[in-house]
């Protein structure tokens, strides 16, 4: 069985239920004879069968909120009724829900520690999505798939080198949508999508809209349910006529598409609007999203306004200057449609399934 510990709500937004979701994905197609890479179909490895297969794939979180989102999309589910940000109270919760000791467990969280980590292992092999590239954990295998992703400095974390390291662009797990998306830049700006993160407390994308509004360009606000502010959010719809709000969106690769230019914070969203190729404007709002964030501002690959959570009113002004240039100049949005495009193959999540069921050495 895999078991995927990750939890969603308006304090950390969805992201990291999300992109477990997707793998969970990845991994039900590969388990179920139905994934197809390269050249031909893969075979299921007698190891992914044995351990994923016969018992499924469970999502296990601490609330009910988190819960109904991972229903949604069609996976079994255990709540714990627990608080996510201490999850050594959980552990007595587990073993209700494990069936054996040769599960697959992929953990999502900033909030574990190596004694958790250790408990939980006595259910299977451990495996731990990493962003922050800080600490050497005692799991069998460490996902970060950022693309600043550093191999060197993993190596010298792990140094016995009998952790199993996937790291780099090659692992960014995206949905089936976002593969051979096709988009065209257009020559006038006529769409902007804003999306500052499902939970979004501090109403940080009503600032953005407040900086960038114009009443000649129709902005699609990307709002969680998780929001505080979703209410007042659609009751500013409702009297506005070009702000449009989004939430529970399915496909999320066609309302990219149909926008000009977007204004994202930092997270999986950025991977997902460089993969369909909208060009955008980012910023961070949290120290985890600050590494991803300066790498596209280093590299250029992006426009980046720099870290809102350390200086809002700077990052406004740099905002605005970069929309309005991006806005003005359609050479420089296909410029930068081009290289976001070159960044991501859409391919992420597979190449994780192949490994997490042991298809792939």
């Amino acid at each position: 069985m895999l078991i995927v510990r990750a939890d969603g709500n308006a304090k950390i937004g969805a992201g990291h239920l999300m992109r477990c979701l997707t793998i969970g994905e990845a991994v039900r197609m590969y388990t179920s004879r139905t994934y197809a890479s390269g050249t031909g179909a893969k075979a299921v490895s007698e190891v992914a069968s044995e351990a994923v297969s016969e018992d499924g794939i469970l999502f296990l979180c601490a609330d009910e909120d988190s819960a109904a989102l991972v229903e949604r999309h069609g996976f079994r589910t255990g709540v714990l009724h627990t608080d996510y940000r201490r999850p050594e109270t959980e552990l007595a919760g587990w073993e209700p829900w494990i069936n054996g000791s040769r599960n697959i467990i992929l953990v999502d969280s900033y909030y574990v520690t190596d004694d958790y980590l250790t408990a939980i292992s006595r259910y299977g092999r451990v495996w731990l999505m990493d962003d922050m590239q800080r600490h050497a954990y005692p799991v069998d295998g460490v996902i970060n798939y950022n693309l600043f992703a550093d191999k060197t400095v993993y190596e010298t974390l792990y140094t016995a080198g009998d952790v199993r390291l996937c790291l780099g662009g090659d692992y960014i797990p995206l949905r089936e949508q976002f593969r051979g998306v096709s988009y065209h830049v257009k020559d006038r700006v006529q769409n902007i999508l804003i999306t500052t993160g499902g939970g979004d407390a501090d109403n940080i994308a009503g600032a953005v809209l407040d900086e960038i509004y114009r009443e000649d360009i129709v902005y699609h606000v990307l709002v969680g349910r998780f929001s505080p502010h979703f209410e007042s959010w659609r009751k500013r719809a409702r009297a506005e006529q070009n702000i449009r709000i989004c939430f529970d969106v399915q496909n999320m690769a066609e309302l990219m598409c149909g926008c000009d230019l977007a204004v994202s914070a930092g997270g999986s969203t950025l991977y997902e609007l460089a993969a369909v190729g909208v060009p955008f404007v980012c910023f961070s709002y949290a120290e985890n999203q600050e590494a991803l964030v300066e790498y596209f501002g280093r590299t250029q690959a992006v426009c980046s306004a720099g870290a809102w959570h350390r200086d809002a009113p700077d990052v406004c002004a740099r905002l605005r200057q970069q929309f309005d240039r991006l806005c003005a100049d359609c050479a420089l949005r296909q410029q930068y449609s081009e290289r976001e495009r070159l960044l991501v193959d859409g391919r992420g999540a597979y190449r994780l399934a192949e490994v997490l069921c042991g298809g792939s050495e």
